[in-house]
């Protein structure tokens, strides 16, 4: 059990102009158990329910345990989003890439989570801008799906700044805060993120 848990990630670190995406680590508990707990009440509208149970290093172990399985296998990988601050570099936040599909489908789904005093100055766009090149260069997929609440305009501003288009409405489509919610469905495809180069370089 210490073995897998304690053993190495292979997820990339990934570096922004402000912000740094690596694999949650054991030693990242504490800050991590601090930011969501600070961030409850601002999270809970927009997240599966949870309780202070789940915030236990017991739980944090058994995610890491998870993620690092998962990463191996090829099917999720779990980014932890840092501001570099100096030499200091704070937890803001997370951002998964979930439920990786190869063969005719070749996509992946996004989703990410900021901490309340981190919220609007831009570090979810960027971090989410600087993990599309992985999705696309590294693991060769073709497509990244996003939901969202259909109140959250914070999310449409962070998919939209980074390419995503609206491209349907799911009813009751995830379960949130013990209620199924509908949401608003955006995508990226490999072709519009290489138009976008192509744009950005001319």
């Amino acid at each position: 059990m210490m073995l897998t848990w304690f053993a190495r990630d292979d997820t990339p670190v990934l570096m922004g102009p402000r912000v740094t995406l690596r694999a949650p680590r054991p030693s990242d508990y504490a800050a991590w158990r601090a930011l969501r707990k600070e961030s409850r009440d601002f999270l809970k509208p927009f997240e599966p329910r949870w309780s202070e149970a789940d915030l236990s290093r017991s739980v944090f172990s058994a995610r890491l345990k998870r993620g690092r399985e998962e990463a191996k296998a090829g099917t999720d990988h779990t980014f932890f989003i840092f501001l570099r601050d100096g030499e200091r570099e704070l937890l803001v936040g997370g951002l998964t890439l979930s439920n990786i599909r190869r063969r005719a489908a070749q996509y992946v789904t996004l989703g990410y989570w900021m901490g309340w005093a981190f919220a609007g100055q831009g570090l979810m766009t960027e971090a989410v801008g600087t993990v599309i090149p992985f999705v696309f260069e590294t693991l060769g997929l073709h497509r990244i799906h996003a939901a969202f609440l259909p109140a959250n305009t914070a999310s449409r501003r962070v998919l939209e700044k980074n390419g995503f288009k609206e491209e349907g409405y799911a009813e009751n489509y995830l379960q949130i805060d013990g209620k199924w919610c509908d949401h608003v469905l955006f995508g990226l495809t490999r072709e519009r993120y290489e138009a976008a180069l192509k744009q950005g370089r001319s």
